[in-house]
């Protein structure tokens, strides 16, 4: 028994060198390869809720609000398109605003893109003077984002997905992650079976009993065939519910041992298995649900529910990076869009065979036990 107990000492002693070694040599940047903005300039003052997709043609598509600033009614949906093989973003082309034609003009929200197989590219985004009277919208393009239809409006009371992107079920349903705030905050799913002609409507997921308030989901596949949704609450730390019927029923909400400082997340599912996550990791201070929007950070995890430390993308007391949107591309890179202080817009490449990962453990990053940030023009919404 006395040499088990030392077996095992020592083999506390060998991890924990091993783990300061890999933390004294890690850059946090691994298997960045591409790291430059969107834009330099724009014919508006803010942007915000970048999305990214990949067209059929390999070409990456990208759409964002801007204007004035957010909930002002100049607010408007702008594309770029980032051409297979090119080092460099197109212009930011407005396809779609709040022009009523009866009532005053109103504001643009968080445009999603998704492609459909072998069809359109769609484009979700919002309209409403705020989160909690907004709607529904989509256009649909055919030539990979450079034209776009008119404007539908979905059916009453469907908002499509709200900030991160729909995903292809194995029965042929489009899963669009949704919510809603205009009583409370409370997650639901819609989808569509034939991309956008009929749609259904979710139950409201249940809070649980740490009465988690939840929005802007996003979808993981499992192995074992489940789906799983995190992402952002107010509760100081990320939320999961798992599915085990293709997304019709959902498990009461939990969280996670990882912070949330109330800002947009973004993950997915990578096509050897691994999970991949990009979020601001940080505990909001004292009990407060908000917290500064930087650093802004990507961790991989095998479950769902242990994740790794893995990058920082962004650490300057300098708020705020966030609302990123992730996708891994069919030559297996992953690229990330986000915020960039609510001025411009970043773009980063990443191969995910290069990560260098560590172990968060009880929510701290790696040789960051008791940091505090302290941001200036920390933006909320």
């Amino acid at each position: 028994m006395r040499g088990l107990k030392i077996a095992v000492m020592l083999i506390g002693v060998i991890t924990l060198g091993s783990c300061s070694s890999a933390l004294k040599n890690k850059t946090w940047k691994e298997g960045i390869l591409v790291d430059q903005f969107i834009y330099d300039k724009a014919p508006y003052p803010s942007c915000h809720s970048v999305t990214i997709v990949e067209a059929t043609n390999g070409d990456l598509v990208s759409a964002w609000f801007g204007g004035t600033r957010e909930r002002n009614p100049d607010v408007c949906i702008y594309v770029s398109v980032k051409k297979k093989g090119s080092d460099k973003w197109g212009e930011g082309i407005q396809v779609a605003d709040g022009i009523m034609k009866d009532g005053p003009r109103l504001p643009t929200w968080n445009p999603v893109l998704y492609q459909i197989p072998g069809g359109d590219l769609m484009l979700f985004y919002k309209i409403g003077p705020k989160p909690s009277e907004w709607w529904g919208m989509l256009r649909r393009s055919t030539d990979g984002g450079k034209t776009w239809s008119e404007a539908e409006k979905l059916p009453d009371g469907f908002l499509g997905p709200i900030k991160n992107k729909p995903v292809l079920l194995s029965n042929g349903n489009l899963l669009l992650p949704s919510s809603t705030e205009g009583n409370g905050w409370h997650l639901r799913m819609e989808s569509t079976p034939d991309f956008g002609k009929t749609w259904v409507m979710g139950d409201t997921i249940s809070r649980g009993k740490n009465q988690v308030n939840a929005i802007q989901p996003s979808i993981l596949f499992h192995k074992d065939g489940s789906l799983q949704a995190i992402g952002r609450t107010k509760n100081r730390a990320l939320f999961s519910t798992f599915s085990k019927d293709n997304g019709k029923t959902w498990s009461d909400l939990e969280l996670l041992d990882m912070p949330n400082n109330n800002s947009g997340t973004d993950a997915v599912t990578l096509k050897d298995g691994r999970h991949l996550l990009v979020y601001n990791h940080v505990l909001p201070p004292g009990t407060e649900a908000k917290g500064p929007r930087t650093p802004l950070n990507v961790s991989i995890s095998d479950d769902g529910i242990h994740w790794n430390a893995a990058l920082v993308l962004e650490d300057s007391n300098i708020s705020q990076y966030s609302y990123p949107s992730v996708i891994q591309s069919k030559d297996g890179m992953v690229h990330i869009v986000y915020t960039w202080r609510r001025q411009k817009l970043k773009y980063v490449k990443i191969d995910p065979s290069k990560l260098v990962t560590l172990p968060i453990k009880k929510g701290i990053w790696p040789g960051e036990k008791g940091k505090v940030v302290t941001a200036v023009k920390a933006e909320e919404e």
